[in-house]
């Protein structure tokens, strides 16, 4: 009971320390209702729709190819260079956009077929599978400079997963030691969440546990009534839901994220439980009831809902483990030591972790798991998570499916607009990823996931880092370590599926600056990973697997559509296109993709006109996606990683860069100037384009990014810019010499050796080439 009070004070301090919520803006999302989990039945005639748009798709660009570009390079064999040169230019860029378009309407349509033939798998059937099953799990959560609040709401989705060996560890990879106090004070709540959570389960778990060991010695001794217990039971879940609801009422709902957290993830399970007591209910007013096998298997779901294990971890306690600044070098660094026993050993450098020669020396031991679930800090598990998805890897036909998940989609009832849309597109991702699984083509979308652990071990690559094995499950090569993952278990012969429900949220970015570091960094390595797709597939061919064009196809417009669709629109955008080369026909090409895109914008809970809104959107990130298109082709140059940059998370507006602020204003600028010459020489159908863009461009800008907010950021970038750091003096004496043998560190001197020795000799070697440049 001190347990659960102390646990209870420390919830109470974490919910007292959440600042207050943004303020609403006005267009935000009034819709706070999330969507249904299994998604609806798509109609036959929509089926039939979604055919039509790809076959009109496919005649509009042929019939455009045929009676504009090749019609006008025919009746104008003498038009000059230049003419052919846009006709081509434009020609190819039309392709590709089109060609985007296209692959969008075939991934839409492979998710329509999902939805039509998915049928969700009953209760009682995961009760069954589950009822004598031994496996582990491991939730992994990887968590840096996060708010508590986040993290705790995290913690609590994944401590309520139902699974017979559950265990969550929050990987926290903030600096062990700040001495920012508030920063120090916000680590000091986020590890106190693991122990706080368990703590407060402790009381229902003890219940439920010793409910289902009574009832257990009650059949052993014959002495079980069918009558009374299923009163007994029902009491059991009665007290469940109680249990949450309770809790759920002394949540303090701040925002729309808040109210998720209380409604789908503590109410939602509540409804849950309450709907097993109106079936034990009805059972016992018709004088029925279900057999022993059954009861037991509902004493187990109670226990195993209020059961879990939670603990934190901080690899950066430890010098031999590494310190990547990115998630998939602390998912790593964890995965490594599963399923072995540690010893500590103190060393100048830091705590070292060797493997523990006996058991007197184990100081850590990290349990092993069939199965990983990695969950971002601000990602939400609704119910039946684990166990549906680990059903599915263990379901007859799936022995090679290394990865499963349900790509996440947004939290509704968003309070600022550029929320709203960025969740919107969010939205149309979550379909698009159920559409490339009917293909093959899945990949592995980081939130959150399931996936066999043995899978990892077949990707696994082992390297030498100053002493230290550092094992690399997850490559940290590029950004989107994910996206890469996923071509490395496909060349090992792995598979990965998406789940066709809605069983994770994750939060989007509520206003430009964070949404600018998201969308760089999602932008940054699509293109460095295609060499790779190109050698798994012709593994695949070597190896005679059946490749499908669709495939392909879709993979490839998934890493680098955004690449060509940025160069693709800055064509568009900035270069005046001869008029004969327009069309209505392009118009009537791109109709199909935009009249889908809204269909699936208002079956998300969207509106119909977001598809505009999505547009200004997207030209508003364009530099942001030229950006990071940029560093993708610098790293492939430089052979450099780029750093992981995480995507700010606070209630306050995050400043962006000046740059990517100015540059929407620059294209609404040239967009009028280009208005205003096609006019006057009478290029309506420029003219329409580019008063469409600006119309767009500046409505996106006014909504998404704000016109003080605009100013402040500019006039921040520009102070940054003039704003030169003192130089710092260099050492020229080795402190190490200056010192006495009383002051010297002798173990760190006997450890190191003479670590000053790198950084001279590169000292020289400046030096010689500055002399020989001379």
């Amino acid at each position: 009971m001190k347990d659960h009070k102390v646990a209870a004070a420390s919830e109470q301090k974490n919910k007292e320390s959440v600042p207050a919520a943004r303020k609403r803006q006005w267009g935000a999302e009034k819709r706070s209702e999330p969507l249904s989990i299994v998604h609806p039945t798509p109609s036959r005639r929509k089926i039939a729709l979604g055919r039509l748009a790809i076959v009109a798709t496919m005649l509009g660009w042929g019939s455009y190819v045929v009676t504009t570009i090749l019609r006008q390079l025919i009746d104008n064999p003498t038009a000059g260079f230049r003419f052919q040169f846009e006709a081509v230019s434009y020609l190819i860029v039309v392709t590709f956009l089109t060609f985007s378009a296209l692959l969008y309407l075939v991934a839409r349509q492979g998710a329509l077929y999902r939805f039509r033939d998915h049928k969700r798998v009953p209760r009682g059937e995961l009760d069954r599978h589950f009822a004598h099953y031994d496996e582990g799990i491991t939730v992994l959560v990887p968590s840096y400079a996060e708010e508590p609040q986040v993290v705790r709401a995290t913690l609590w989705s994944a401590a309520l997963q139902e699974f017979p060996d559950l265990r969550v560890v929050l990987l926290l990879d903030d600096p062990p030691h700040p001495t920012d106090p508030a920063v120090a004070e916000r680590l000091k709540i986020t590890r106190e969440l693991s122990e706080g959570i368990e703590s407060q389960l402790l009381e229902p778990s003890t219940r439920f546990n010793d409910a289902l060991t009574s009832y257990r010695e009650r059949l052993t001794s014959g002495s079980a009534s069918g009558v009374d217990e299923i009163e007994v039971l029902t009491n059991e879940y009665i007290a469940a839901a109680t249990w949450l609801e309770d809790m759920a009422a002394l949540e303090r709902v701040e925002d729309h994220v808040d109210e998720f957290f209380v409604d789908l993830v503590l109410m939602g399970l509540a409804r849950e439980l309450r709907l097993t007591v109106l079936g034990l209910t009805a059972a016992r007013a018709q004088g029925e009831q279900p057999n022993e096998d059954r009861i037991t298997e509902l004493y187990l779901r109670l226990c195993r809902i209020f059961t879990a294990r939670l603990e934190t971890f901080e690899r950066k306690m430890f010098a031999s483990l590494s310190h990547e600044a990115n998630k998939a070098m602390n998912l790593n660094s964890y995965i490594s030591l599963m399923g072995k026993r540690w010893h500590r050993e103190e060393s100048p450098s830091g705590t070292i972790l060797r493997p523990a020669e006996g058991p007197a020396q184990v100081d850590l031991d990290v349990p092993d798991s069939t199965y990983l679930l990695t969950l971002d800090a601000d990602s939400l598990l609704l119910r039946d998570y684990c166990l549906r998805l680990v059903y599915l890897l263990e379901s007859p036909g799936n022995e090679r499916v290394a990865v499963t998940q349900t790509p996440y989609s947004s939290f509704r009832g968003a309070p600022t607009r550029i929320e709203r849309v960025a969740g919107a597109t969010t939205d149309i991702q979550h379909i698009l990823h159920q559409g490339m699984s009917y293909y093959g083509a899945t990949f592995w979308v980081g939130a959150n996931a399931v996936i066999r652990k043995e899978a990892l071990i077949d990707i696994l690559e082992v390297e030498d880092v100053g002493g230290f094995e550092i094992h690399t499950y997850i490559q940290d090569r590029t950004v989107i370590e994910d996206t890469e993952s996923s071509v490395d278990l496909g060349a090992h012969g792995w598979t990965l599926v998406n789940y066709p429900e809605r069983l994770s949220y994750s939060a989007t970015p509520p206003d430009f600056g964070s949404l600018v570091v998201q969308r760089r960094r999602w932008a940054n390595g699509g293109l460095l990973i295609l060499p790779k797709l190109w050698n798994q597939l012709q593994d695949r061919r070597y190896r005679r697997d059946r490749i499908l064009v669709r495939e392909v196809l879709l993979r490839v417009n998934y890493m680098a559509s955004i690449a060509w669709a940025s160069f693709g629109l800055l064509f568009l955008l900035g270069y005046p296109y001869d008029s004969r080369l327009l069309s209505p026909l392009v118009f009537m090409t791109a109709l199909p993709y935009f009249l889908a895109m809204g269909s699936d914008l208002r079956d998300c809970g969207h509106r119909f006109s977001d598809i505009f809104r999505i547009y200004g959107f997207n030209i508003v990130l364009l530099p942001v996606n030229l950006a990071g298109v940029l560093k993708s082709i610098q790293q492939a140059f430089t052979g450099e990683k780029i750093p992981f940059v995480r995507t700010p998370k606070v209630k306050d507006r995050t400043a962006a860069p000046a740059l990517y602020v100015f540059i929407p204003y620059a294209i609404v600028a040239f967009s009028l100037l280009t208005l205003w010459r096609d006019a006057q020489q009478g290029n309506w159908g420029n003219a329409a384009f580019a008063a469409l863009n600006a119309v767009l461009a500046a409505g996106a800008i006014r909504a998404y990014i704000g016109v003080n907010n605009s100013i402040v950021d500019m006039v921040l970038g520009v102070l940054n810019w003039l704003y030169v750091p003192p130089r710092k003096k260099r050492e020229t004496k080795s402190p190490v010499i200056e010192k006495s043998a009383e002051e010297a560190d002798w173990a760190s001197i006997l450890y190191h050796g003479d670590r000053r020795l790198n950084r001279d000799l590169r000292g020289s070697n400046d030096r010689r080439r500055r002399i020989s440049s001379k």
